[in-house]
């Protein structure tokens, strides 16, 4: 497991890298950008429920950040 600081800033950088190719994407307009748009909000609350629910049964703030870089990771792989 990484320090807790240093995946915060992995996470901090790859979460910048994926809203540039998300903004890309919903500038372009379109059937697309709006698929895009409520995906990402379903995303954000799904994976704040996952947080939560990590927390709770014992999860670590740094196991939290790593499966947040898991989902920021697969987001990138599917906007490039």
């Amino acid at each position: 497991m990484l320090n807790p600081w240093f995946a915060a800033t992995l996470l901090a950088f790859e979460a910048a890298d994926v809203m540039g190719l998300r903004m890309m994407k919903i500038a372009c307009g379109g059937a697309a950008a709006r698929d895009e748009a409520q995906l990402m909000v379903s995303e954000k609350i799904g994976a704040a429920v996952e947080a939560w629910t990590s927390l709770l049964h014992g999860g670590t703030p740094t196991s939290m950040i790593e499966r947040y870089r898991e989902h920021v990771a697969a987001n990138a792989m599917r906007l490039r």
